[in-house]
């Protein structure tokens, strides 16, 4: 506050956060919808290769999970971009746990379904962490330069 009760922030642009929110443009919003359908093909895909080919096929399903986590994060330059392709392969995943009633169902108990289960959650958690946040742009904005 200055002296005359003001924050002093006149004038000059708030903060990200206080900024209104936009709906995204009809590109980004493609995007992101290509990204959700796209992680729930990953999703269906892994769940069907890590039971297959245990252990390898675990690692090949959490690797690719985490490659288009991150990868749409990097492509979008957003979070969202993580969260996205997260949340398709999380309803895909959820979906297909839930047992039909003929008995059919494509997850075991086995430690392989769990850790798929487990390992993707966390991926998504730290991708979508990692990924990248709201930058300034130009070299103007460093510290000592």
């Amino acid at each position: 506050m200055t002296a005359s009760g003001t924050s002093g922030t006149s004038g000059r642009r708030g903060d990200a956060l206080a900024q209104p929110l936009r709906t995204p443009s009809l590109g980004r919003a493609a995007a992101y919808t290509g990204l959700f359908v796209l992680g729930a093909v990953v999703g269906t895909a892994g769940t069907l290769v890590q039971a297959g080919w245990f252990p390898g096929g675990l690692l090949l399903a959490v690797a690719g999970a985490a490659g288009l986590f991150l990868g749409g994060s990097r492509a979008t330059g957003s979070r969202a971009g993580a969260v996205a392709p997260a949340a398709g392969w999380m309803v895909a995943v959820v979906l297909l746990t839930a047992t039909r009633p003929e008995g059919d169902f494509l997850f075991g108990a086995g430690l392989g379904s769990y850790l798929f289960l487990l390992g993707g959650m966390a991926v998504a958690v730290i991708c979508a962490t990692l990924g990248l946040g709201r930058q300034p742009d130009g070299s103007a904005v460093r510290l000592g330069k």
